[in-house]
């Protein structure tokens, strides 16, 4: 988001030498570049020339009008990203400066019929074993199935043998090969290697299967389980000193932009219901704050939950005041307004407030959130100095103040549509919607996860009657993941049928996250960092109903993965209407912490999910080597291929391609916010496939003729180049059937330009960080 309005915020000291600009990789960059390729369309191979040298090779089982080459691992190099030379339908490229044990991650980027694609990665050692082989895959992944399965195994190495076991024992060369897919008419562990001559063996990769007629019931969990150690609890039993200083020992952890925005560092407020006077938390990094009671005013604050501009180094603005939360709590504001002056990822759901809201810090500095659901606010909401701001199903006494980009849906007392002066765009209900599952304690003083009902055409607090309608689940259903839990056990107990509940933590995951089961819930509190490790998957989603993720973030590892979340296998078709599966509150970052990587963050295959205030962020700063143009590689933010799909609160920033791109028929966006990468080294090496400069924000796919969309808004600042210019921040196809409302492009500090706001419509950014607005397309 923009740290930038005056001065540059985001940047953190010194930038490193980018090693070299991005090269036919983004030149030649098709649409679906997200997809990646199957294994059958190609062979490749890397052999050693000399002590020196290698030559990598890729043959296409269809012609191929380009192929690109992208490897890292050369001494003092960073990324490289070469066009091959095509050599009687095979393409070739040498790499040199190697020595003998240098060990390169390459892979390779196709054109093929028209679209392009992305081959997985792979790996060679100089003077080694050669190439390491692709671990196998498994189709359908491991879970939970009522009936036998017949399960496909594939590795992405040509040539490849798998050998496969069926008892869970780790299989070797002497295992049974692999002819064709397995029945699993019985639980059970597949695992599998593949092998090639002259390769070093992939590594083993395994699924477990729970076949019965009836999907698997989870083994009883605690009812009163142990969170763990980063989960405060707090009784209004408790003297209001003792909270107070809990509170106040956490945030002064968590406090510090400088040294605590990138921390491992997680914790979890919890206020059992009652009633709790001269009480102040300040909400730091990593921080989530919520009442344990089945509605907002089970749980009163005579006091504050603050964010705000708290450090000296943050010179009075918000531009940082990321990964923070508050839900589910009364607030009685000791000075009369609650402030809440965040950036993005610190959603505000469920709130009452009793008294006026502030988003905007004490200072009057700029921030740059924001997201608020399911809440009220008996006086005035005011943004003032915020840039963009989503407001879903909620009531406001009044509301002041827009600087950009303010929607609302839903809002009860919202202001009138008067896109773009003032800038706020307004629908009366918010289609479809469904607040989030959230723990509270039952009157037996057994916690339980409430899940609310989904909504049509809504209006207003869930809770604005009465109590929210929904269902609960026993916390006897919840597998209650903590420090020590890893990928297996965690599998395991999804495997198993249970549902999951994460406590604050980092989880590295070394094997993907099977989510398979229909209805299963994944609820996160404290921020639970979920980063995949070798280049896996975080987690994948089946095409089923209903399930509910919330309150993750994802957070790619120093390998790269195809994707960090995907929701549905290519291809799903079946519908979910009466029963989506929800994303909310879900985070991805790529870089920043450490140097991440990651081709997608989030890929949505099923027909008609929810996102529901997702940020995806490839970081502009952070700690020292783990972020630049060639360190921290990510091509897209989100990718949307199921049709129906709608997004509210749709946050996506500083991809090197498209940021969002939406295949899916009869999509829907309200409220999207971006920011254009800042980092982008060069014009030659950044343009699309159509031969425009750059990559717009939001891609609508050719071959869509339904799509919609309100309030939408995206900025350029080309720190590294200025020279850099973006034709037009939207691009879609022109059909009377897709439909853009309110749009704004902006130069930030006039780093670069934006030439157009939707295809060749709207005016050039002008100079002085003033907007360009487009109220209508076409």
């Amino acid at each position: 988001m923009n740290r930038i309005l005056v001065q540059p915020r985001r940047r953190k000291g010194g930038r490193g030498v980018l090693a070299l600009g991005l090269s036919a990789l983004l030149i030649a960059a098709g649409l679906v570049g997200a997809t990646a390729a199957a294994a059958a369309d190609y062979s490749q191979s890397a052999a050693s020339l000399n002590a020196t040298q290698a030559q990598f090779s890729f043959t296409p089982a269809t012609t191929a009008r380009y192929v690109d080459l992208h490897y890292t691992g050369v001494p003092g190099v960073g990324q490289q990203n070469v066009r091959m030379t095509d050599g009687g339908g095979t393409w070739r490229h040498t790499v040199g400066s190697l020595a003998t044990g240098t060990v390169l991650d390459y892979w390779f980027t196709y054109e093929k019929s028209g679209p392009q694609y992305d081959t997985p990665h792979f790996g060679y050692t100089h003077g080694g074993s050669g190439t390491t082989v692709a671990t196998p895959t498994f189709d359908p992944p491991g879970g939970s199935y009522p009936s036998a399965r017949s399960v496909t195994l594939s590795t992405a190495t040509a040539g490849a043998t798998i050998r496969y076991t069926v008892d869970g024992s780790t299989p070797t060369v002497s295992s049974t090969v692999y002819t064709g897919p397995i029945t699993v008419s019985a639980s059970s562990t597949v695992s599998a290697i593949a092998l090639k001559a002259g390769s070093a063996n992939s590594s083993v990769a395994s699924a477990s299967y729970t076949i019965g007629t009836t999907q698997a019931t989870c083994p009883a969990q605690a009812d009163v389980p142990n969170f763990g150690p980063n989960v405060r609890i707090f009784d209004p039993g408790m003297s209001a000193q003792s909270i107070q200083t809990r509170l106040d020992a956490d945030f002064n952890q968590q406090k510090d932009t400088l040294t605590a925005q990138f921390t491992e560092r997680r914790y979890a407020h919890l206020f059992k219901p009652g009633v709790y006077s001269g009480i102040h938390d300040d909400v730091g990094y990593y921080t989530s704050v919520a009442g344990l009671g089945q509605n907002p005013g089970d749980v009163v604050i005579n006091g504050d939950v603050t964010v705000d501009a708290f450090n000296e180094s943050d010179k009075g603005v918000a531009l940082q005041n990321f990964w923070r939360s508050t839900e589910n709590l009364a607030v009685v504001p000791s000075s009369g307004a609650t402030r809440w002056a965040v950036a993005q990822a610190a959603p505000f759901r469920r709130m009452d407030i009793r008294g006026g809201l502030n988003l905007f810090p004490a200072s009057y500095g700029f921030a740059s959130g924001g997201y608020t659901a399911d809440s009220k606010v008996s006086g005035k909401t005011a943004s003032i100095s915020q840039q963009q701001w989503y407001t879903r199903d909620s009531g406001y006494g009044s509301w002041e103040g827009g600087v950009w980009n303010m929607v609302f849906s839903g809002t009860n007392g919202a202001p009138a549509n008067t896109f773009p002066n003032p800038p706020e765009t307004t629908l009366g209900t918010t289609p479809v919607s469904r607040d989030v599952p959230y723990l509270y304690l039952d009157g037996s003083g057994k916690y339980r996860v409430f899940l609310p009902s989904l909504r049509t055409n809504a209006s207003g607090p869930s809770w604005a009657s009465g109590s929210t309608p929904g269902s609960s689940l026993p916390m006897s259903q919840f597998y209650v993941v903590k420090a020590g839990d890893t990928a297996s056990s965690i599998n395991t107990a999804l495997s198993q049928g249970c549902n999951l509940f994460f406590t604050p933590g980092v989880y590295h995951l070394n094997q993907t996250l099977n989510v398979s089961k229909a209805n299963t819930v994944v609820l996160g509190i404290g921020y639970p960092t979920l980063v995949p490790d070798n280049g896996v998957d975080a987690m994948r989603v089946a095409d089923v109903d209903g399930v509910r993720l919330k309150g993750l973030l994802f957070d790619a590892g120093t390998t790269n993965s195809q994707s960090l979340l995907t929701v549905g296998p290519a291809g799903s078709t079946a519908n979910h209407s009466a029963n989506p599966t929800t994303l909310q509150d879900v985070f991805f970052r790529i870089g920043g912490q450490i140097a991440g990587k990651a081709t997608n963050s989030l890929i949505v295959n099923s027909r008609d999910t929810i996102l529901d205030h997702i940020w995806a962020w490839r970081a502009d700063h952070g700690n020292a080597g783990t972020y630049g143009w060639t360190i921290n590689t990510g091509d897209t933010g989100v990718v949307v291929n199921g049709d129906n799909v709608l997004a509210t609160g749709l946050f996506v920033e500083h991809y090197q391609k498209y940021q969002v791109i939406w295949n899916g028929q009869n999509g829907r966006t309200i409220f999207f916010q971006n920011e254009i990468p800042y980092d982008v080294p060069d014009q030659a090496g950044w343009k699309s496939p159509n031969g425009l400069n750059g990559y717009a924000a939001y891609k609508v796919g050719d071959n869509v003729t339904t799509h919609e969309a309100w309030g939408l808004g995206s900025y350029c600042f080309f720190n590294d180049n200025p020279a850099v210019n973006l034709y037009h921040a939207f691009e879609v196809p022109n059909r009377s059937g897709v439909r853009f409302h309110n749009m704004v492009t902006v130069s930030l500090n006039y780093k670069g330009t934006i030439t157009h706001v939707i295809n060749d419509a709207g005016a050039v950014t002008p100079p002085g960080t003033t907007p360009s607005n487009l109220v209508s397309y076409p």
